[in-house]
């Protein structure tokens, strides 16, 4: 689940209907939808239970390799990675699980640290460039991308679910079991076995006092393996699972055990929303509290596409001449964010600029930011190459040296495949050589995002929403497109950024306006052709120094009080 991206991130205001949630969090007792229409609370059991498995420190290696097989107890001493939590605009963090070993809310924080450091709010993501993780002493001990908010998740989406930076999971459950039991656990490619094993060891065997348990989860003494079978009479009532989650688990296999622990943790991540009108909460940013007393749309009609409502809107702004600020202090106040709560002249000229096509004005103040960004999730959950891939590289390498790294064709990639694409079960000496963070010290070592994943033999599963997402309804041959993939990562949301810095996957940019000129540059390099394979949307950004204030001012105003 460790991955991140800017204009790709994502989380809530605190109102009076907020109950204390389990893990210390706090959220609305108000339910989200899923996609198959079930509404999931912090209240509900398998939310609850998916909670508790996200905070569950003992699926991880070092767990496994210091336990002494004995999966109750207590470490002599925890793993180094998890003693604090780094962060690139703070001083280093007291790590959560300090004493024990790796979880998955390790690196996709929420308010873990807000009761001392209000400011210090995080839309489950961590503070990194790139998200520490144990040291096996295979030379990693960051990922390569840092790690996505996973605020939203859930909400549908108009193309084929893709999920990661690169595309690579097709399902929250294969997303988790990779997460449990690979790199980001400190689990080897050679040892994914073995933690399947381990992973279902725990839940059988597992007494319901882990001290994590205890102290922050509902359901205290609950064996693991009780909670799953959910037949108990003794079970109370708030933490009996629907019939769709359960399994026995001392009758299934250790894979079966797994899946149920992944869509467990798949309905927790599908909880958790932001305020907007599509997840029933009521919490507010000041752009959409903006859109409801001005009495803007603020989604789609029926059979309106994301893209069509972003361009409606514009059209309602423009040919509005007054309307009904969000003014400090009067409407709301932030509590978790160094700011006002406000939506006025500024931020409005920014939403302009932001929903501006090439098309329509392609000379000055043009964000062009709609066409990847789309309203209302700012997303569309598709494939870009921003650049910033490139911008890392030959910053490193000097002008140019991304455009002459020599990447190989598919049949090439294919048959050499340690040499080029990242390790799997078949391949654990694989060098991950372009799905690497960049650095001096390794020339030719970069991260071309979905190339690593297009036609991967090692990956089938995302193979035919890749193609769609890529190919459309057009027929395409994998080694056409392959090069046109370099560099290719997903669009997230821009909701909430001030709880997401650093900003793009490679965590490259400290503040929003960083960022924004970085897309200055790249859409320059774009126009005169210098962008080795950037995608079209660049190349219609126009932006100036004037236009960087109030385009920050408006993304800022998407900020809430996440908690």
């Amino acid at each position: 689940m460790v991955e991140r991206h800017i204009v790709h991130v994502a989380i809530f205001i605190v109102t009076a209907n907020l109950l204390p949630g389990p893990c210390g969090d706090v959220r609305s007792e108000t339910k989200a939808t899923e996609p198959d229409g079930l509404r999931l609370s912090a209240n509900d059991p398998e939310v609850k239970l998916g909670d508790r498995l996200f905070f569950e420190t003992r699926f991880s290696q070092y767990f496994f390799a210091h336990c002494h097989g004995e999966v109750n107890t207590s470490l002599e001493q925890g793993d180094p990675v998890v003693q604090q939590v780094n962060a690139v605009d703070r001083s280093a963090l007291p790590g959560k699980v300090r004493g024990q070993s790796i979880n998955c809310r390790q690196c996709h924080l929420g308010d873990d640290f807000v009761k001392d450091q209000p400011l210090a709010g995080r839309t489950y993501v961590d503070f990194s460039r790139r998200s520490p993780i144990p040291d096996r002493g295979d030379g990693l001990v960051t990922t390569p991308r840092n790690s996505p908010s996973m605020v939203d998740f859930g909400l549908p989406r108009e193309p084929p679910v893709l999920l990661h930076f690169d595309g690579e999971f097709a399902t929250a459950e294969d997303l988790t079991v990779a997460t449990l039991t690979g790199r980001n656990f400190g689990w080897l490619p050679s040892e994914a076995s073995l933690a399947v094993a381990h992973i279902a060891r725990v839940i059988r065997q597992d007494n319901g006092r882990n001290y994590r348990q205890l102290v922050y989860h509902q359901g205290n003494g609950v064996p693991y393996r009780d909670a799953l079978l959910g037949r108990d009479p003794d079970l109370p009532a708030d933490l009996v699972i629907p019939e769709r989650y359960r399994v026995d688990v001392m009758k299934a296999s250790d894979e079966e055990v797994l899946e149920a622990v992944a869509r467990l943790i798949h309905a927790y991540m599908n909880s958790l929303r932001f305020g907007t009108h599509n997840t029933s909460r009521d919490s507010q940013s000041p752009y959409d509290l903006f859109l409801q007393k001005n009495g803007l749309p603020t989604g789609p009609q029926d059979g309106e596409s994301n893209l069509d409502y972003s361009r409606r809107l514009l059209a309602l702004l423009q040919q509005s001449k007054s309307f009904k600020w969000v003014a400090p202090s009067q409407d709301a106040t932030f509590q978790l964010h160094d700011q006002l709560y406000r939506f006025g002249e500024t931020e409005l000229k920014g939403l302009k600029i932001f929903l501006t096509r090439a098309q329509d004005a392609p000379t000055a103040h043009v964000g062009n930011c709609l066409m990847c960004h789309t309203l209302p999730q700012f997303t569309d959950q598709r494939l870009h190459n921003n650049g910033v891939s490139q911008l890392e590289y030959d910053g490193i390498f000097g002008a140019g040296a991304f455009a002459a790294l020599k990447v190989p064709t598919l049949a090439v990639r294919n048959a050499h495949f340690d040499d080029y694409l990242p390790p799997s079960a078949n391949h654990p000496n694989a060098s991950s050589r372009f799905r690497a963070a960049p650095s001096s010290d390794k020339p030719g070592y970069t991260d071309l995002g979905v190339w690593n994943v297009f036609a991967n033999p090692e990956l089938p599963k995302p193979q035919q929403a890749l193609t769609q997402i890529l190919c459309g309804n057009k027929p395409c041959e994998s080694e056409a497109v392959l090069p046109l993939t370099v560099a290719l990562f997903k669009t997230a949301s821009v909701r909430d950024l001030g709880q997401s810095n650093p900003y793009f996957h490679s965590g490259v940019a400290d503040t929003i306006e960083d960022a924004l000129h970085c897309y200055i540059t790249t859409s320059k390099l774009a126009r005169e052709g210098k962008l080795r394979n950037g995608s079209p949307e660049i190349a219609g950004i126009h932006l100036t120094a004037s236009d960087i204030a109030p385009l920050a001012a408006f993304l800022r105003s998407l900020n809430e009080d996440y908690h």
